[in-house]
C-alpha cells in the first residue's frame, strides 16, 4: 500500500457513517493489502463481543456458538501485550488451543496472522488483525513492510467504533488509593504477593483487600485483568524511580543534582 493509498484509505474510514460503511472498508482494505481477512474485534470485560470484518459469517457464529473467546490464543496473548504481535509467536501448546487453530483455518482463516492490540478509554480494549494463507517467509515481509500502517488503521478503526458505539465503552474507572497503587506496581513488576506484603510492611491478608478493592474499582475479571487496565489507563508506571533510573535524555547530567532538584 503506498502512502497516497493509505490517506486516501483513512480519509473514507473517518468520513464512516455507520457501522455498514466500516464494514464495508474492511474489504476494501483486504483487497489493497492482498490477504484474506481484515477484523476489528472488541471485546468487553463481560466477554460481549462486538467487531466487524471480512471472515465467513458461518465462521463467526461458529466462534460464537463454541464460545472460544475463552481459549482463542489470539484474544488471550493479546490481552496480556501492548505490542503487535505474529499469531505463530503466541502460545498454542494446549489440545484447546490446537483445536481452535484447525478449525480457524478449515473454516479459512489462514495459516498466518498479526493482530494489533488496542486500548481505548477506562480499560477499553480491542484488537485489529490480519490473516491469510501464506508462507512463513512471505508473511514475514509483509509484517515488516506493513507494520507501521496495520498499528496506525487498528487506532483509527478504534476510534471509529468508540464513535459509533459509546455505550460499550466501560464506565470511567475510579481513582486508586496510593496502597492500591502500590500494590498493583509491585505486582506487575513480577513481585510474588509474599514480597509485596513485606515491602509494603502489611499482612498478606491486608494485601489481598488492597488487591481486591483495586479489582473492583477498575472492573477487572482478575488481577492480572487489573494489572493490565491500570496500566493502560495511566494509574501506575512500571519501573524505577526517575532520579535512579538509567537511561538517556537530552541535557541529562548537564545540571548538578542539587540545581536540578530545586
Amino acid at each position: 500500500m503506498t502512502a497516497l493509498k493509505l490517506d486516501n484509505f483513512l480519509e473514507r474510514l473517518e468520513q464512516a457513517r455507520g457501522l455498514d460503511d466500516v464494514q464495508g472498508l474492511t474489504f476494501a482494505l483486504r483487497d489493497l493489502f492482498g490477504v484474506d481477512h481484515i477484523v476489528y474485534h472488541w471485546v468487553s470485560a463481560d466477554g460481549e463481543q462486538y467487531g466487524c470484518g471480512t471472515y465467513d459469517p458461518v465462521w463467526i457464529q461458529h466462534y460464537l456458538d463454541r464460545e472460544y473467546l475463552r481459549v482463542d490464543p489470539v484474544v488471550l496473548g493479546c490481552f496480556q501485550r501492548f505490542h503487535p504481535v505474529e499469531w505463530k509467536r503466541l502460545d498454542w501448546s494446549s489440545k484447546q488451543a490446537q483445536a481452535f487453530q484447525r478449525d480457524a483455518i478449515a473454516h479459512g482463516v489462514g495459516n498466518q496472522g498479526f493482530s494489533v492490540p488496542v486500548r481505548g478509554p477506562n480499560g477499553q480494549f480491542a484488537l485489529f488483525s490480519v490473516s491469510t494463507n501464506a508462507s512463513d517467509d512471505d508473511w514475514a515481509r509483509f509484517t515488516q513492510d506493513y507494520q507501521r500502517d496495520l498499528i496506525l488503521i487498528a487506532h483509527y478503526f478504534n476510534k471509529k467504533a468508540l464513535e459509533f458505539e459509546k455505550h460499550r465503552a466501560p464506565e470511567p474507572t475510579k481513582p486508586l488509593s496510593p496502597r492500591e497503587v502500590d500494590a498493583l506496581t509491585f505486582l506487575a513488576m513480577g513481585y510474588a504477593r509474599a514480597q509485596v506484603a513485606e515491602m509494603l510492611s502489611i499482612s498478606e491478608h491486608t494485601l489481598r483487600a488492597y488487591i481486591e478493592s483495586a479489582r473492583f474499582k477498575l472492573g477487572a475479571i482478575n488481577t492480572t485483568h487489573a494489572v493490565a487496565r491500570a496500566m493502560s489507563e495511566g494509574m501506575i508506571v512500571v519501573g524505577g524511580s526517575a532520579r535512579a533510573a538509567a537511561g538517556a535524555w537530552p541535557g541529562k547530567g548537564t545540571i548538578p543534582p542539587r540545581e536540578a532538584a530545586e
